[in-house]
């Protein structure tokens, strides 16, 4: 689901089946001891992806602890981003030398309850999801609205330490695929984030713009940004003019 939309450098490891037993560490069994099951076994299978990768990378299985703001915490040398829905977990890293930041989100494929639109999108996405749901009706172009914008969140975080409100980064979503959603068909795309606010400096440059990838596939909708340390074009952040 994710793979597609991240360079060849990143291990990308997925799973549609929850935990039935929670292999996780103490100190992380700790930090969901008072959750419900089904948020333990979400946390458990996302960290199962995670260590997964992290095999993949070279780097022993170790616990993985939220930090600030509940952003995981990698390994020295390792960047990062973890995500899970109903039914779907995902866990997308690489080393630190490869990219500077990830961000990744999986949503399921349905319309955001109502009066969740009106709370996260500016006047400029609201008009740009009434254009898509008209031109492509079978697509949720509101949760995609917010899956990117949780994307851009998981990028940013690791990059600068703050927090990136709903309404600091404008997003301007285009699809590639000409053929409609349906049971065996995927539509894909990709998305800008235009930061309202200072973004953060990488590789010597002020970045004032993300770019990332999205799909809609099998009753999930995918988000994902690769930001890499020195400026160039196509999936990676974009420095301010």
């Amino acid at each position: 689901m994710l793979g597609a939309l991240l360079p060849s450098s990143v291990v990308v490891q997925e799973t549609r089946a929850l935990p039935q037993a929670l292999d996780l560490y103490p100190e992380e069994l700790e930090v969901v001891a008072g959750a419900v099951d089904k948020r333990r076994q979400e946390f458990a299978a996302v960290r199962q992806c995670a260590r997964r990768a992290l095999a993949q990378l070279g780097h022993p299985p170790a616990p993985l602890l939220p930090g600030e703001r509940g952003a995981p915490q990698w390994p020295a040398g390792i960047v990062g981003s973890m995500t899970h829905c109903a039914g779907f977990a995902a866990a997308a890293l690489t080393r630190a030398t490869d990219l500077a930041s990830l961000g990744i989100d999986a949503e399921p494929h349905e319309a955001l309850p109502d009066g969740v639109l009106e709370a996260i999108a500016l006047p400029q996405e609201r008009a740009m999801v009434s254009r898509l749901s008209g031109e492509r009706p079978s697509a949720c172009w509101d949760r995609l609205l917010f899956c990117a914008k949780e994307a851009v969140y998981k990028a940013w975080f690791p990059l600068t330490g703050k927090w990136l409100g709903f309404e600091d980064a404008l997003i301007d979503v285009r699809p590639l695929s000409p053929v409609p959603v349906t049971a065996t068909a995927s539509l894909r795309g990709t998305f800008s984030a235009r930061l309202l606010v200072p973004g953060p400096v990488v590789g010597g440059d002020r970045i004032g713009e993300f770019a990332g990838h999205w799909r809609v596939s099998d009753g999930l909708l995918a988000a994902a940004i690769a930001v890499p340390h020195a400026r160039r074009s196509g999936r990676a952040g974009i420095p301010a003019e």
